[in-house]
């Protein structure tokens, strides 16, 4: 073949988990069309099955050196490549399809969460839960800017359907508007962006981007520089960023819980991995606009998310879903903290981003497993519902506790503490003290709402044990509590599958610690 012409080459194996993920989508489609209601559970053990064999699939790529869809120019001249399995994408794949297979799990009990009176679910939330996953798969490994707007769609799509998947909830239809406008908004911004960019480069890949960045003729640079901050206003509404960040309580509230779930850890992880892939390899040499930029946002969103957090956590009446919602909205702010710090220290420092990710997938989701056996007896899932936990169901109580005091940063969830290390240690290393400053404020103000509720798991119950005044004072008992139904097999794989993880990362922390100061890409 003559140097004049372009080589395209398919890597199956590198492509093999969205593509796994994406087949076991088609195939849950196409069964739904054949199975009667009693046999549609089945769909939610296809779906495990096929998460489970894209996860194994990640195996024969642990080197981190393929790619695929590469454009080869003539003898001298490096590939270009849509399509790169390198060890960023092989983190975020690994930490997106696990979020799924337990999202997948807590989706099984045969009574939909938040749904009494509504047998199990459609057979569409399958195949879209499937979909959704294949998109966030497919995003970290994206290495041009058409491939990045494709699977972010391809994963956000799927989510809006999910969000309101609750036939005639109001809250779930007006999770499900809130949810979709705000992304199709983020979205026109991105693409807004990324078309000046291309306008002033004449490229889509992102090495081609950051390399035509430094020679755009003078009269172009402002469209460029427009086009790089618009492309990340863009991501910061999918990754909840304040003030972009108005979407999330109630759309984690209305949505069902295994969705919510969904949302605060595979939906962020493809916003974070997309901005980080943008910033770091696309857009370096205007890193003097960016990196300030999301220093700031960082800032602001764990402030706006810790304060909200606290409020919430001294109404009991609330939602222990909303509380956890904002508690997102602020470990969106220090996942921000490294990416912010790259713009001056270089792209090593993004790794710290992907060890809290690590650690905040894994405990996030196993928080909302606890919620989603608390909502069985309790619908509402208000903070109160969680008083005395400890005497009702002592294991889950326990688990969630662990999760808490892994997101507060507190003994013994030690992954907590040293994750939180690793992105303070970024700001100092990166010369930005005064956001060190700011995320030490909000980690303080963090530790008073995780431990005023995991403080609630276990006290007693209002009238449960009355001490020696009570019958002087005339205090009515409180009602008995229904006895807590038998846990659903699927959650309690899920909880327990978070809690290993969870565990496991606190006792060799290195596993997730060892990708800080790696250079991923």
């Amino acid at each position: 073949m003559t140097a004049g012409h372009l080589v395209q080459s398919v890597d199956w194996l590198a492509v093999a988990p969205p593509a796994i993920t994406a087949a076991a989508a088609l195939a849950v489609l196409v069964a739904d069309l054949f199975l009667g209601e009693r046999r549609r559970p089945l769909l939610g053990a296809v779906s495990v099955a096929g998460l489970a064999l894209a996860l194994l699939s990640l195996l024969p790529l642990r080197a981190g050196d393929r790619s695929t869809f590469c454009l080869a120019g003539g003898a001298g001249q490096g590939r270009v490549c849509s399509y790169t399995a390198d060890h960023f994408t092989l983190v975020v794949q690994l930490l997106v399809l696990g979020g799924a297979l337990l999202t997948a799990l807590l989706s099984m009990p045969g009574r939909a969460p938040h749904a009494p009176g509504q047998d199990g679910l459609p057979g569409e939330y399958w195949f879209l839960l499937l979909a959704s996953a294949s998109g966030a798969a497919l995003l970290p490994a994206s290495r041009d800017l058409a491939t990045l707007v494709v699977a972010l769609e391809v994963a956000s799509l799927p989510a809006f359907a999910l969000v309101g998947i609750r036939r005639g909830d109001r809250l779930s239809a007006e999770a499900a508007l809130k949810f979709f406008l705000s992304s199709v908004t983020a979205t026109a911004v991105m693409l807004l962006g990324v078309s000046f960019v291309y306008a002033a480069t004449g490229t889509l890949h992102l090495t081609a981007v950051a390399d035509a960045l430094p020679h755009v003729p003078g009269r172009l640079q402002v469209l460029a520089k427009t086009g790089v901050l618009l492309t990340l206003v863009g991501f910061a509404f999918k990754t909840a960023a304040a003030p972009f960040h108005f979407w999330v309580p109630d759309t984690y509230v209305g949505a069902p819980l295994p969705i919510a779930a969904y949302l605060s850890v595979v939906s962020k992880a493809v916003g974070f991995s997309g901005l980080i892939l943008v910033a770091v390899v696309a857009f370096p040499p205007y890193a003097h606009l960016w990196a300030p930029a999301l220093a700031v946002l960082a800032a602001l969103t764990m402030s706006v998310g810790n304060v909200a957090a606290l409020r919430q956590s001294h109404d009991r009446a609330r939602g222990a879903v909303r509380l956890l919602a904002w508690s997102s909205v602020a470990q969106a702010g220090y996942l921000l903290v490294p990416i912010a710090a790259a713009g001056y220290a270089g792209q090593r420092a993004v790794g710290s981003t992907v060890a809290y990710a690590l650690m905040y997938a894994a405990v996030n989701l196993g928080a909302f497993g606890v919620a989603a056996l608390v909502a069985r007896t309790s619908p509402l899932n208000r903070l109160a519902d969680y008083r005395g936990l400890y005497a009702r169901r002592p294991a889950a109580a326990l688990a969630l506790a662990f999760f808490l005091l892994c997101l507060a940063g507190l003994p013994p969830g030690v992954i907590g503490l040293f994750a939180k290390v690793t992105v303070f240690s970024s700001a100092v290393d990166a010369g930005l003290g005064w956001l060190a400053v700011v995320m030490g404020a909000n980690v303080a103000c963090a530790l008073y709402y995780y431990l005023r509720w995991t403080a609630l798991l276990f006290r007693a119950e209002p009238g449960t044990a009355p001490g020696p005044g009570a019958a002087v004072s005339g205090t009515a008992a409180a009602p008995a509590r229904p006895a807590a139904p038998r846990a659903p097999g699927p959650v309690v794989a899920a909880v327990a599958l978070a809690a290993v993880a969870g565990v496991a990362l606190s006792g060799a922390p290195q596993l997730v610690l060892r990708f800080t100061g790696m250079n991923l890409f």
